[in-house]
């Protein structure tokens, strides 16, 4: 994978992650021709389409086009199997995952697909796992929000 995109019918960009280095003006003129293909798109067209030396993956769950720009070689059905397991991890973990969700909480959105997905490749596909990292997690940062760290406190700086 090289990139994934999530942006919703409306041409918003709620969350971006790369995988290759491309300078920042590229990158923005893929996103905008990629988005500008993908909305173009009617409804009982096909989900993979190719775009220069890439071929473009979406789907599309209520609001939000979900798509990733993979190398032309790669599997479109293996790809379409990683995006419905994002969706299914973001749904576990915000109880039936809205844009909103993804909006107001883009941190999370981006921890779970770190978790998920590590450099273009999918590192766990195991949802117990992954969840399981998320939580332990979100338990560290409450404990870390509710008392500062010790050494913070021994060296006076708390």
């Amino acid at each position: 994978i090289q990139c994934i995109t999530l942006f919703s019918s409306q041409g918003k960009m709620r969350l971006q992650k790369w995988y290759i280095s491309m300078t920042d003006k590229l990158k923005k003129k893929i996103t905008r021709e990629v988005m500008t293909h993908v909305l173009s798109r009617k409804a009982k067209m096909s989900n993979f389409l190719e775009y220069k030396e890439f071929k473009i993956v979406y789907k599309k769950y209520a609001s939000l086009y979900f798509c990733c720009l993979v190398e032309k070689a790669d599997n479109e059905l293996i790809i379409l199997e990683i995006i419905h397991r994002y969706v299914e991890l973001l749904d576990k973990y915000f109880g039936n995952v809205c844009e909103l969700d993804i909006v107001f909480n883009f941190e999370k959105a981006h921890y779970i697909l770190d978790e998920f997905i590590l450099g273009g490749e999918v590192q766990d596909s195991s949802q117990r796992t992954i969840l399981s990292a998320i939580n332990q997690m979100d338990i560290l940062q409450e404990v870390e929000q509710e008392e500062p760290p010790s050494f913070l406190e021994e060296l006076g700086l708390s």
